[in-house]
């Protein structure tokens, strides 16, 4: 039998390249998948990609407490993993009078994970061992970035949200994050555009990453074979971060 057949999975980002391939790994292996994400028509579009009955989407911003319950009941029943891949990139003009790209990077890559997570807490599913959580982080937060420091702030952020959850919630929910170096996605392009060839040369692997490179990776955090492993961060980056 199938490792997730029968079990509810909840993908926030899920219109994204990460979001599409995650599922795509989950619904092979029996999950029935719900894709939560802000874009209705990348929604629809991801949908027709995936083409399955076990797959449902539920369009949201998950900017409230109320909106993060909503996306995780819309699953139907209790979620056995939650994977939090929804954030925002957004370069930071470093204005003092301009405090937005601050607080929008907060809002959308740190409190609404603590939102879906307090909303989790009563919504799981661990008849068949522990739930799971997966957050998104990113190497930005070990390597800092010049451009972003908003996002690299909500992503350290979520390592020690990621950290005081896998405390709280043991043993009945396991709590991880992945942190993704530079993947070719839609997010990645201005920075790929931007840099080029000089960041490629900073990786040893010598090319970007791919979203299945990422997926297989949170597909294993899900999963029985990850049963001892809780508030860990597992980089995802070619090895530029150790280089």
């Amino acid at each position: 039998m199938a490792e997730f057949a029968g079990k509810r999975v909840v993908i926030t980002g899920g219109a994204g390249g990460i979001g599409v391939e995650t599922a795509r790994t989950m619904l092979a292996h029996g999950a029935h998948v719900v894709l939560v994400d802000i874009d209705d028509d990348r929604l629809a579009q991801a949908r027709e990609i995936l083409g399955t009955a076990r797959i449902a989407t539920w369009q949201s911003p998950i900017d409230t407490p109320e909106a993060c319950a909503s996306a995780l009941d819309s699953a139907g029943a209790p979620v056995a993993a939650l994977i939090h891949l929804a954030g925002l990139f957004e370069r930071d003009p470093f204005d003092p009078h301009n405090h937005g790209v601050w607080d929008r990077a907060m809002a959308a890559n740190l409190t609404n994970a603590y939102d879906l997570a307090v909303a989790f807490a009563t919504r799981y599913d661990n008849r068949d061992g522990p739930a799971r959580i997966v957050l998104t982080s990113s190497v930005a937060y070990r390597r800092g970035s010049a451009g972003y420091p908003p996002y690299a702030a909500a992503k350290a952020g979520l390592i020690g949200l990621t950290r005081s959850l896998a405390r709280r919630l043991a043993p009945d929910v396991l709590v991880n994050a992945v942190a993704p170096g530079l993947i070719d996605t839609r997010m990645a392009v201005a920075t790929i555009a931007e840099r080029g060839e000089a960041y490629k040369n900073e990786i040893p692997v010598k090319r970007y990453g791919h979203p299945s490179e990422v997926a297989s990776v949170i597909r294993f955090l899900c999963s029985r074979d990850s049963s001892y492993v809780n508030g860990q961060t597992i980089t995802v980056d070619g090895g530029i971060t150790n280089a």
